[in-house]
């Protein structure tokens, strides 16, 4: 026990020793960029040793005067040490090379040849410092905009999530959770619900494509379009027309949005739906077993002015019923061999998990998507579960 803090006791003397030599002793000759970093002292040693190298051969070599190699550690120098440090170096290499310099050498023709090189030392070594510091100043700059872009893009996220529903719904019939998870701290992906009246729920899930801030200005711009559309018609092909008019109208034909809209009639037990361009919605029939496919019934939102949307037939719901909403950063997250997620590793999940609330399907379906990735997941993920609770069998979220 003894020898192990004698031990310990050792190493942090070590420790402190080193801090010392760095902190005290190194550090504050350096430029203030290269303060903070580790292994402080290893310019100066290189700085110190090419000079020393430099001088011993000046002393071996009479004819010709090697005094101009100083130049090269005094360039090192110039780039790792404090400006006071630099002009004190090459006064010390000055002087190397007069006090060495053979005696048989007219004094005036040494004074002129130190005094030459003092100047052309001085002015290299300034040219080099000031190239330094304007790339200092420049970095500088360049982390002043990343920070003050770091700070924007963060309030985006914040406004972003403005249009995102807000706590845990209480629609009776129907438990709903849902999640987004931008791949750069905004994205393109958008979901909702809300209820249109005192027995249908609409449901919603988006997709611009693309990623990062333009896809998620539209995507607040379609949030923002599908809540006044809701509010004011009732009709989801209608809600779909319009929407489908003011985004091509404000995009270009890069930019368009998939988009799947179902209502849900807790009173008839049925879901109508409208998937344009979407990832297919999955229902799990409690009943069967069964999962059916919400597919696509007409283009993206936002491709052509002209296209027309057909509500797909509507389908029956039972209690127990599962409906499952996502967007490709799911189904389309790769692992590190490039395989896909999948649709079959998703239907699987759905399946095992039926029978849990939606809050934890949610959860499941996302931690396998991450877990699959290795947590690597590059695109915005966004999952909505919706399951039937008519005869109020299961605890409904308030």
């Amino acid at each position: 026990m003894s020898d192990l803090l004698h031990l310990a006791v050792r190493e942090s003397q070590r420790a402190e020793l080193r801090d010392f030599r760095e902190n005290v002793l190194f550090r504050p000759l350096l430029r203030k960029n290269l303060a903070s970093h580790r292994q402080t002292w290893l310019p100066l040693v290189l700085v110190l040793l090419a000079i020393a190298a430099v001088a011993y051969a000046d002393h071996r070599v009479v004819v010709p005067s090697l005094i101009y190699l100083y130049i090269l550690p005094l360039t090192i120098s110039a780039v790792f040490l404090r400006k006071e440090i630099n002009y004190g170096l090459v006064v010390a290499c000055i002087l190397f090379h007069y006090f060495d310099s053979p005696r048989q050498i007219p004094l005036g023709l040494r004074i002129f040849h130190d005094v030459s090189a003092l100047v052309c030392f001085t002015f290299v070594v300034y040219v080099i410092q000031r190239y330094v510091e304007q790339q200092e100043s420049l970095l500088k700059t360049v982390e002043h905009q990343r920070d003050d872009l770091l700070k924007d893009v963060e309030l985006a996220g914040e406004v972003q999530r403005l249009f995102l529903p807000s706590g845990k719904p209480s629609i009776a019939g129907l438990e709903i959770a849902g999640m987004m998870h931008p791949a750069r701290g905004v994205g393109g992906d958008y979901y909702d619900y809300f209820p249109t009246d005192s027995h249908t729920t609409q449901v919603v899930i988006a997709d611009v494509s693309g990623k990062g801030v333009p896809a998620a200005l539209l995507m607040s711009a379609t949030a923002a379009a599908l809540r006044l559309g809701a509010n004011h018609d009732r009709d989801m092909l209608a809600q779909v027309a319009r929407l489908n008019t003011e985004i091509a109208a404000v995009s270009d034909p890069e930019r368009y949005v998939t988009l799947l809209v179902a209502e849900i009639d807790t009173h008839e037990r049925v879901i109508r739906y409208v998937n344009c361009g979407h990832n297919p919605a999955l229902l799990f029939r409690a009943r069967t077993g069964e999962l059916t496919r919400l597919n696509a019934s007409c283009l993206p939102i936002g491709l052509s002015t002209e296209e027309i949307c057909e509500l797909t037939s509507e389908e029956d719901l039972t209690s127990g019923d599962v409906l499952v909403l996502y967007t490709d950063g799911v189904t389309e997250a790769e692992n590190r061999l490039g395989e896909e997620f999948g649709m079959e590793r998703l239907s699987e999940i759905v399946r095992l998990g039926s029978s849990l609330s939606a809050e934890d399907l949610m959860t499941d379906i996302y931690n396998a998507a991450a877990d699959f990735c290795g947590d690597n997941l590059n695109d915005d993920v966004t999952i909505l579960v919706v399951k039937c609770d008519f005869d109020g069998s299961s605890i409904v979220n308030s």
